[in-house]
């Protein structure tokens, strides 16, 4: 009984944060860059700056970072004979997130830091914006579409784990 505890635990921690991360995401995809959009572009500089020094937090750490690990763990404790049926569920989820983690340090990041280093010397915050927002907001859509493919699998899985015997 308390292995099975645990296991939907963790399962519901993935959830939680998964669909955290996948809020944020989609947040700024229909509602943060489509609000930018309207400002001038020193302005659009001067609020993307603010808002990646304000993300760098615990809160956010916990739920970017604490979505991998937990689905990871949730895929680790669904290994044993018995308990295999949310695993398809749960290697999808992980399988995306990872993609998430992936479009995230491969571009969301890298154009946050030069949108800083730009801004740092001082550039043309109209050529800032045009190397940063476009791809920006595509490759968020992007990270917002696979988070919320992630969530949907994690919620299915929770669905197949709850008909699994005790």
């Amino acid at each position: 009984m308390i292995a099975s505890n645990v296991r939907a635990g963790v399962l519901l921690l993935a959830t939680v944060t998964t669909g955290l991360t996948a809020g944020l995401f989609a947040a700024f995809a229909y509602a943060v860059m489509p609000g930018l959009a309207r400002v001038d572009d020193r302005a659009f500089v001067a609020v993307m700056r603010s808002i990646n020094q304000a993300i760098l937090n615990g809160w956010f750490a916990l739920c970017f970072g604490g979505a991998l690990v937990c689905t990871l763990a949730a895929v680790l404790l669904h290994l044993p004979a018995g308990r295999r049926g949310p695993l398809p569920w749960l290697i999808a989820a992980l399988a995306l997130y990872v993609l998430v983690l992936a479009v995230t340090a491969a571009v969301n990041v890298p154009l946050n830091d030069r949108l800083e280093a730009g801004a740092a010397r001082l550039a043309d915050p109209a050529e800032l914006r045009a190397a940063f927002e476009s791809a920006w907001v595509r490759w968020n859509v992007v990270r917002a579409v696979l988070n919320t493919a992630a969530l949907g699998c994690l919620g299915w899985a929770l669905l197949v784990a709850r008909s699994l015997p005790a």
